[in-house]
């Protein structure tokens, strides 16, 4: 794999632009930046920490979780979610029609509290949001079948990925994790999930059996997330929270070429 950049904490939350360039961000120390395809790096919202997820929005700028999820556009700040109780939001993505499916933390994963049980919500406007389903100890990446008809979530705590179908209600464990942590995920256009491993220091690919096909090496003892991009949507984009080759360089966002083809992730319209 090829790093990209790094010498950050815990790096997640990775999203591909049209223009070539990544958005990632920085869970413990804070901060959203942009790596550029010529290799700059900039800092595009400071300071703002516990960023687990963020999409492109439709009118410009991010969606980014955190205590609550807020829309930035030329620094200006507008709230699309906040739940009395949420002590914070992880992963996101939105569907092919710009909602948001968002995870919702019950708890302080970083402050050595035990898992509480959180939800999926989906946001269909500013404010306007349902609750999809629960029991999900530490909701975690985000994801959606090739039709849309299928939603898929990783409890980390479990290392399960969960498969949920709105139209039906119907839930069901799609796969378990090989190393017992299910971190950040992404669709391929076959209907593969790519799923990152956590201390695993991999990535995972289940076939749409919910099998396990390969796992990749990420160079790193924690594997936090991912997202493909390219022009081909062949490149796969890589988030850890260290860098084995060169621990100096901690967190590190990391590139390399595969196979399958990602599925286009759309951009938030509420």
């Amino acid at each position: 794999m090829e790093a990209l950049a790094w010498g950050y904490g815990l790096v997640e939350g990775p999203t591909f632009a049209p223009d070539g360039s990544v958005y990632f961000s920085d869970v413990l120390g804070g901060g959203v930046h942009r790596w550029s395809p010529g290799g700059d790096v900039e800092t595009v919202i400071p300071k703002r920490r516990g960023v687990g997820g963020m999409c492109l929005h439709g009118d410009g700028g991010l969606v980014v979780s955190g205590r609550d999820v807020v829309h930035v556009r030329d620094g200006e700040f507008r709230t699309v979610l906040a739940i009395d109780g949420v002590t914070g939001f992880n992963d996101l993505s939105p569907d092919s029609e710009g909602r948001i499916y968002v995870g919702a933390l019950r708890f302080m994963p970083f402050g050595g509290e035990e898992p509480v049980p959180g939800e999926v919500w989906r946001i269909d406007g500013e404010g306007a949001a349902e609750e999809l389903f629960g029991g999900v100890d530490w909701p975690n990446g985000i994801g959606f079948s090739p039709d849309g008809e299928t939603v898929y979530t990783s409890d980390f705590a479990s290392g399960e990925v969960v498969a949920f179908e709105p139209a039906t209600r119907e839930r069901r464990v799609f796969a378990r994790s090989p190393s017992g942590d299910a971190d950040g995920l992404a669709v391929d256009v076959e209907g593969g999930v790519w799923v990152a491993l956590g201390r695993g220091g991999g990535v995972g690919r289940f076939g749409p059996d919910g099998g396990l096909d390969d796992v990749l090496d990420a160079q790193a003892g924690f594997v936090s997330s991912l997202c493909f991009g390219g022009e081909d949507m062949r490149d796969l984009y890589v988030t850890t929270a260290d860098n084995g080759e060169h621990p100096d360089r901690r967190g590190t966002l990391f590139r390399t070429r595969v196979e399958v083809a990602g599925l286009p992730v759309p951009a938030a319209r509420v």
